[in-house]
């Protein structure tokens, strides 16, 4: 089974699904809907091909009759009764139409939902790993394709699929039992418009895969850009962003135009042979015309069906053509779905109970693809209720610490453990439920500020909420909104200051109450006021709690239990601020660099 980091570096044309596997998820949602509903909405569709295959007969016959007729007026009764026949036929055809759009409405777009629903579903249970190494809008583009791509495939199957088959059965069929000739000819030259069209699309099929691999690079582009809008502008970088963003649209612009190019030739080499059989069908009908072997209504039973069957097949070879780009776009949503998630709970996984807090490192080891260690062999134990804090220059691997602990990574070698509980051997939902976590730079929802500090507990009423908001001190900004809780914080809240994010993000954690609290510069974004706010708030929070604390900041560190100093991986020296300070090691150096120039009003 290939690994997650490593499949999603491959091109979506060598990726892991293949037509069957996207077929197979397309099923397992069709499957919701009652296999009834489908075999009614083939049955109507049948049924108004069959009213467009018997029609033309009444038109023979109505010509015939009208070639040979001496008596008008015994003629005409004849001739209304079968006008009246074909617009019972043509009413029926139509109203089989409306009942088979309709039921397909009422299945298809469930079925849409559910590929939808399934693919964000398992989308989401991807690792940290996997969304650092693919783009946002990239992603978002290809769960849509992938209901779009099932109404395309589905559509043209139903509508044009089983009506041509149909259609070249019955008429092929008809035509046998009435002037074989024609039958020959006609279902020769069905035949090979058929199989060509199929190895003309097996063909095109790379550059169908190609094309929707560029469409995705020019999504993923763009939002990478839109995203970063404000280090454009800060950078003066719009000339650079157009000339990369113009370099990759005219390289899917030019895939296009090579798709385009065969559709010309293939479409130009289809209408040739088109005309060769409207001639061929005319040149046998008239030689047999001649030798008084065919009526005028097969003349008119000949060149309706060669008219109806023309524009089928004109469109077939675009039909199959479709289906084929309608399964690359799916490919490359499949190929996701079918990447196993990197993170995975053990079978009969455990619930994490925590009923002190104590956290144990044994022997950890981990590295970024087997090739970059980052955790040596580390061994920590955090006592229940301590209060530690990490500390080391950027790249030492304190924050790696922490992912591990919250199984956003797994470890290469070793064990942590939780209250004695390997979490490698819990639920990740039940391990995650038992530490809260505020991150250096929160991201919020694109949603209202009740919501994303909600977030914390979802079950919390609106008074909670407040409450935590009020001991995180969020309450003093956002009473300045006109909206109050209900203000929409814009998209990964940019309508809010970097203190105010952190703010939510601690009110968040207040409000979930977990026994486990990690803190990564949770202060670092606010001013010296809010910071004493907060601090006397984040005090009330770690009280009985276990706390792991990340900071550059040492000021904020002071009064931790331990401080544990990170060093390449490794920890290199412990203990509390005066025990490091007199030790005259790493931690010494850096309270010294520190207070001597950016925390000495912060020296006691």
């Amino acid at each position: 089974m290939p690994s997650e980091k490593n499949s999603i570096k491959k091109k979506p044309q060598d990726g892991l699904a293949t037509m069957k596997d996207v077929l197979l998820e397309f099923w397992k949602s069709m499957r919701i809907v009652k296999i009834g509903y489908f075999a009614t909405v083939i049955l109507f569709i049948v049924a108004t091909i069959l009213g467009s295959i018997i029609v033309p007969l009444y038109f023979k016959k109505f010509f015939d009759i009208l070639s040979v007729s001496q008596d008008p007026h015994a003629t005409v009764p004849l001739l209304i009764h079968i006008v009246l026949v074909i617009l019972v036929l043509n009413v029926g055809a139509l109203f089989c139409r409306r009942l088979a759009s309709y039921l397909e409405s009422l299945t298809f777009v469930r079925v849409s939902a559910d590929l939808r629903e399934r693919a964000f579903a398992y989308f989401i249970g991807h690792s940290y790993s996997f969304f650092s190494n693919n783009f946002t809008g990239s992603l978002v583009q290809r769960i849509a394709r992938l209901a779009r791509s099932f109404n395309n495939i589905t559509d043209r199957f139903f509508y044009n699929i089983i009506p041509t088959s149909v259609r070249v059965v019955g008429i092929v069929t008809v035509l046998w039992f009435t002037y074989r000739s024609l039958a020959w000819a006609l279902g020769g030259w069905i035949i090979f418009l058929f199989l060509s069209s199929y190895f003309v699309a097996q063909w095109k099929l790379k550059y169908s895969l190609l094309t929707a691999e560029a469409d995705s690079r020019v999504s993923a582009a763009t939002s990478d850009s839109i995203g970063n809008h404000t280090t454009i502008q800060l950078f003066s970088g719009a000339g650079h962003e157009n000339n990369r963003f113009v370099k990759i649209v005219r390289e899917h612009a030019a895939l296009w135009l090579k798709r385009w190019s065969v559709d010309m030739v293939t479409d130009s080499i289809q209408g040739v042979l088109s005309a060769t059989i409207q001639f061929v069908v005319f040149y046998i009908t008239i030689k047999h015309w001649g030798e008084g072997g065919v009526t005028v209504g097969v003349f008119v039973l000949a060149q309706t069906y060669i008219i109806s069957l023309n524009d089928d097949l004109w469109q077939s070879s675009r039909i199959v053509r479709d289906m084929y780009e309608s399964f690359a776009e799916a490919k490359e949503a499949v190929d996701i779905l079918k990447l196993p998630h990197s993170i995975r709970d053990v079978p009969n996984a455990a619930e994490l109970s925590v009923a002190q807090g104590a956290i144990e490192y044994r022997n950890v080891r981990f590295s970024f693809d087997d090739v970059k260690s980052v955790v040596n062999d580390i061994c920590l134990s955090i006592t229940p209720g301590e209060r530690v804090a990490f500390i080391g220059p950027s790249g030492a691997g304190k924050s790696t610490l922490v992912r591990l602990i919250l199984r956003l990574y797994d470890i290469g070698s070793g064990c942590i453990s939780i209250d004695g509980q390997d979490i490698s051997k819990v639920t990740q939902e039940s391990l995650r439920n038992a530490i809260s976590f505020v991150p250096q730079d929160p991201i919020l929802f694109h949603r209202t500020l009740m919501d994303n500090i909600r977030y914390g507990r979802f079950d919390a009423t609106d008074e909670e909420v407040i409450r935590a908001a009020k001991l995180a001190h969020c309450d003093d900004f956002i009473s300045s909104f006109p909206q109050g809780y209900e203000t929409f914080v814009g998209e990964r809240g940019v309508k809010l200051s970097g203190g105010e994010r952190q703010r939510v993000a601690i009110a968040r954690a207040m409000l979930k109450n977990a026994p486990i609290l990690i803190l990564d510069e949770a202060t670092s974004s606010l001013d010296s006021h809010s910071e004493t706010l907060i601090q006397d708030a984040l005090d009330t929070l770690m009280k009985g709690k276990t706390v792991i604390v990340i900071a550059h900041r040492l000021s904020t560190i002071r009064k931790m239990d331990r401080i544990v100093v990170i060093s390449h991986g490794s920890v290199l020296e412990e203990g509390n601020h005066e025990q490091l300070i007199a030790r005259g090691g790493m931690y010494a150096k850096l309270w010294s660099l520190q207070s001597g120039g950016f925390i000495k009003e912060d020296v006691e």
